[in-house]
Protein backbone atom coordinates (compact mmCIF):
# COMPACT_ATOMS: atom_id res chain seq x y z
CA UNK A 1 0.00 0.00 0.00
CA UNK A 2 2.63 2.75 0.70
CA UNK A 3 5.25 3.17 -1.88
CA UNK A 4 7.67 5.26 -0.29
CA UNK A 5 10.51 2.84 1.46
CA UNK A 6 11.20 5.38 4.61
CA UNK A 7 7.72 6.02 5.39
CA UNK A 8 6.87 2.04 5.30
CA UNK A 9 9.96 1.20 7.42
CA UNK A 10 8.92 4.03 9.97
CA UNK A 11 5.18 2.77 10.32
CA UNK A 12 6.65 -0.89 10.53
CA UNK A 13 8.71 -0.20 13.14
CA UNK A 14 6.02 1.96 15.41
CA UNK A 15 3.19 -0.81 14.34
CA UNK A 16 6.24 -3.98 15.11
CA UNK A 17 6.79 -1.76 18.24
CA UNK A 18 2.50 -1.68 19.30
CA UNK A 19 2.12 -5.32 18.34
CA UNK A 20 5.14 -6.52 20.92
CA UNK A 21 3.92 -4.57 23.62
CA UNK A 22 0.53 -6.15 23.45
CA UNK A 23 1.73 -9.58 23.27
CA UNK A 24 3.90 -9.18 26.07
CA UNK A 25 0.79 -7.79 28.19
CA UNK A 26 -1.56 -10.77 26.50
CA UNK A 27 0.66 -13.35 27.82
CA UNK A 28 1.81 -12.12 31.18
CA UNK A 29 0.26 -14.46 33.91
CA UNK A 30 -0.98 -11.54 36.05
CA UNK A 31 -3.06 -10.30 33.21
CA UNK A 32 -6.42 -10.36 33.42
CA UNK A 33 -8.94 -12.64 30.97
CA UNK A 34 -10.53 -9.66 29.87
CA UNK A 35 -7.28 -7.81 29.35
CA UNK A 36 -5.29 -10.37 27.58
CA UNK A 37 -8.64 -10.05 25.05
CA UNK A 38 -7.96 -6.57 24.83
CA UNK A 39 -4.14 -7.22 23.81
CA UNK A 40 -4.86 -9.94 21.88
CA UNK A 41 -7.02 -7.62 19.43
CA UNK A 42 -4.29 -5.27 19.67
CA UNK A 43 -1.62 -7.51 18.56
CA UNK A 44 -3.82 -8.53 16.05
CA UNK A 45 -4.39 -5.53 14.72
CA UNK A 46 -0.53 -4.35 15.08
CA UNK A 47 0.05 -7.11 12.59
CA UNK A 48 -2.62 -6.59 10.14
CA UNK A 49 -1.34 -2.74 10.23
CA UNK A 50 2.30 -4.25 9.32
CA UNK A 51 0.97 -6.35 6.12
CA UNK A 52 -1.14 -3.67 5.08
CA UNK A 53 2.16 -1.16 4.72
CA UNK A 54 3.63 -4.24 2.50
CA UNK A 55 2.89 -5.05 -0.62
CA UNK A 56 2.15 -8.98 0.15
CA UNK A 57 -0.60 -7.86 2.96
CA UNK A 58 -2.79 -7.43 -0.15
CA UNK A 59 -2.89 -11.11 -0.83
CA UNK A 60 -3.95 -12.04 2.62
CA UNK A 61 -7.54 -13.12 2.96
CA UNK A 62 -9.76 -10.38 4.09
CA UNK A 63 -13.00 -12.00 5.32
CA UNK A 64 -11.34 -13.04 8.89
CA UNK A 65 -9.56 -10.23 9.66
CA UNK A 66 -12.79 -8.42 9.04
CA UNK A 67 -14.65 -11.06 11.43
CA UNK A 68 -11.59 -10.46 14.19
CA UNK A 69 -11.97 -6.80 14.01
CA UNK A 70 -15.87 -6.50 13.52
CA UNK A 71 -16.17 -8.60 16.63
CA UNK A 72 -13.44 -6.67 18.01
CA UNK A 73 -14.89 -3.58 18.17
CA UNK A 74 -18.24 -4.89 19.46
CA UNK A 75 -16.13 -6.29 22.50
CA UNK A 76 -14.98 -3.41 23.43
CA UNK A 77 -18.13 -1.59 23.41
CA UNK A 78 -20.41 -4.64 25.21
CA UNK A 79 -17.44 -5.33 27.61
CA UNK A 80 -16.28 -1.66 29.22
CA UNK A 81 -19.49 -1.47 31.47
CA UNK A 82 -18.64 -4.67 33.00
CA UNK A 83 -15.32 -4.22 33.80
CA UNK A 84 -15.51 -0.89 35.91
CA UNK A 85 -13.65 -0.37 39.27
CA UNK A 86 -14.95 1.12 41.88
CA UNK A 87 -18.76 1.54 40.88
CA UNK A 88 -17.55 3.80 37.91
CA UNK A 89 -19.01 2.54 34.94
CA UNK A 90 -18.92 5.08 32.73
CA UNK A 91 -15.10 5.57 33.80
CA UNK A 92 -13.49 3.48 31.11
CA UNK A 93 -16.30 4.31 28.60
CA UNK A 94 -14.30 6.99 26.56
CA UNK A 95 -11.46 4.60 26.08
CA UNK A 96 -13.65 1.52 24.93
CA UNK A 97 -15.04 4.49 22.37
CA UNK A 98 -11.71 4.50 20.88
CA UNK A 99 -10.47 1.58 20.66
CA UNK A 100 -14.44 0.38 19.12
CA UNK A 101 -13.96 2.96 16.58
CA UNK A 102 -10.22 2.05 15.50
CA UNK A 103 -11.54 -1.68 15.42
CA UNK A 104 -14.48 -0.54 12.91
CA UNK A 105 -11.62 1.16 10.95
CA UNK A 106 -9.58 -1.43 10.61
CA UNK A 107 -12.62 -3.74 9.19
CA UNK A 108 -13.50 -1.30 6.79
CA UNK A 109 -10.01 -0.19 5.45
CA UNK A 110 -9.54 -4.22 5.20
CA UNK A 111 -12.72 -4.32 3.26
CA UNK A 112 -11.66 -1.32 1.29
CA UNK A 113 -8.40 -2.68 0.09
CA UNK A 114 -9.81 -6.12 -0.75
CA UNK A 115 -10.53 -6.73 -4.73
CA UNK A 116 -14.70 -7.81 -3.23
CA UNK A 117 -15.67 -11.03 -5.28
CA UNK A 118 -12.20 -13.56 -6.00
CA UNK A 119 -13.55 -16.64 -5.89
CA UNK A 120 -10.97 -18.25 -3.11
CA UNK A 121 -11.66 -15.18 -0.77
CA UNK A 122 -8.15 -13.78 -0.74
CA UNK A 123 -7.38 -9.70 -1.96
CA UNK A 124 -5.87 -10.20 -4.80
CA UNK A 125 -3.65 -6.90 -5.84
CA UNK A 126 -3.75 -7.77 -9.18
CA UNK A 127 -7.36 -7.80 -9.13
CA UNK A 128 -7.43 -4.37 -7.31
CA UNK A 129 -6.22 -2.71 -10.29
CA UNK A 130 -10.04 -2.68 -12.00
CA UNK A 131 -11.93 -1.73 -7.96
CA UNK A 132 -14.12 1.13 -8.20
CA UNK A 133 -12.91 3.85 -6.32
CA UNK A 134 -9.52 3.29 -6.15
CA UNK A 135 -6.40 4.98 -8.28
CA UNK A 136 -3.94 2.12 -8.33
CA UNK A 137 -1.25 4.65 -9.83
CA UNK A 138 -0.66 6.40 -6.41
CA UNK A 139 -1.11 10.00 -7.52
CA UNK A 140 -0.16 10.91 -4.10
CA UNK A 141 3.40 9.80 -4.40
CA UNK A 142 3.74 7.94 -0.85
CA UNK A 143 0.77 5.52 -1.40
CA UNK A 144 0.55 2.64 -3.99
CA UNK A 145 -3.30 3.37 -4.79
CA UNK A 146 -5.73 6.25 -3.80
CA UNK A 147 -9.30 6.66 -3.22
CA UNK A 148 -11.30 8.39 -6.38
CA UNK A 149 -14.95 8.62 -5.08
CA UNK A 150 -15.99 11.38 -2.24
CA UNK A 151 -18.11 8.90 0.21
CA UNK A 152 -15.25 6.87 0.93
CA UNK A 153 -12.66 9.84 0.53
CA UNK A 154 -14.73 11.54 2.95
CA UNK A 155 -14.99 8.52 5.41
CA UNK A 156 -11.27 8.58 5.01
CA UNK A 157 -10.88 11.89 5.85
CA UNK A 158 -13.38 11.19 9.41
CA UNK A 159 -11.32 8.34 10.21
CA UNK A 160 -7.81 10.06 10.41
CA UNK A 161 -9.23 12.88 12.02
CA UNK A 162 -10.69 10.46 14.99
CA UNK A 163 -7.41 8.73 15.13
CA UNK A 164 -4.80 11.49 15.47
CA UNK A 165 -8.03 13.16 17.65
CA UNK A 166 -7.96 9.32 19.81
CA UNK A 167 -3.91 9.57 19.68
CA UNK A 168 -3.64 13.38 21.24
CA UNK A 169 -6.22 11.76 23.94
CA UNK A 170 -3.67 8.99 24.87
CA UNK A 171 -0.55 10.62 24.63
CA UNK A 172 -1.58 13.42 27.05
CA UNK A 173 -2.92 10.54 29.60
CA UNK A 174 0.32 9.22 29.03
CA UNK A 175 2.43 12.20 30.05
CA UNK A 176 -0.04 12.42 32.95
CA UNK A 177 0.62 8.59 34.17
CA UNK A 178 4.29 9.24 33.91
CA UNK A 179 4.58 12.85 35.44
CA UNK A 180 2.01 11.32 38.29
CA UNK A 181 3.57 7.51 39.34
CA UNK A 182 7.14 7.52 39.97
CA UNK A 183 9.50 5.21 38.06
CA UNK A 184 10.57 3.43 40.84
CA UNK A 185 6.98 2.38 42.30
CA UNK A 186 5.54 -1.19 41.88
CA UNK A 187 2.79 -2.11 39.43
CA UNK A 188 -0.24 -2.95 41.15
CA UNK A 189 -2.91 -3.43 38.40
CA UNK A 190 -3.26 -4.24 34.36
CA UNK A 191 -2.74 -1.86 31.58
CA UNK A 192 -6.00 -2.18 29.87
CA UNK A 193 -7.69 -0.02 27.34
CA UNK A 194 -10.44 0.60 29.54
CA UNK A 195 -9.65 0.57 33.09
CA UNK A 196 -7.19 2.49 35.65
CA UNK A 197 -4.00 2.58 34.84
CA UNK A 198 -0.97 0.45 36.88
CA UNK A 199 1.74 1.82 39.18
CA UNK A 200 5.33 2.13 38.51
CA UNK A 201 6.48 3.11 35.10
CA UNK A 202 3.98 0.25 33.37
CA UNK A 203 1.52 3.40 33.49
CA UNK A 204 2.45 5.52 30.80
CA UNK A 205 3.25 2.53 28.22
CA UNK A 206 0.28 1.33 27.31
CA UNK A 207 -1.78 4.43 26.83
CA UNK A 208 1.55 5.99 24.63
CA UNK A 209 1.16 2.51 22.91
CA UNK A 210 -2.54 2.97 21.85
CA UNK A 211 -1.31 6.83 20.54
CA UNK A 212 1.69 5.40 18.40
CA UNK A 213 -1.15 2.71 17.29
CA UNK A 214 -3.77 5.48 16.41
CA UNK A 215 -1.17 8.18 14.94
CA UNK A 216 -0.10 5.09 12.33
CA UNK A 217 -4.07 4.87 11.63
CA UNK A 218 -4.39 8.02 10.94
CA UNK A 219 -1.32 8.46 8.21
CA UNK A 220 -2.22 5.85 6.50
CA UNK A 221 -6.29 7.05 6.05
CA UNK A 222 -4.19 10.31 5.07
CA UNK A 223 -2.49 8.50 2.30
CA UNK A 224 -5.80 6.82 0.73
CA UNK A 225 -6.88 10.64 0.25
Amino acid sequence: MIAASGLRWTLTLVFALTTAHGFWRAVMPRTGRADRVDHALHTAMGLAMIAMVWPWGMDLAAGPQVAVFGAGALWFVCAAPFRSRDGARLKGMPGALAQAVLMGAMAWMVTLMDSGGMGDGAGGGGAMQGMPGMDMSGSAGAATMTLTDAGPKAAAALLALASTGFALWWLTLAFDRARAVPATATATATVTATGPAPGGGEAALGPACHAAMALGMAAMFVLLL
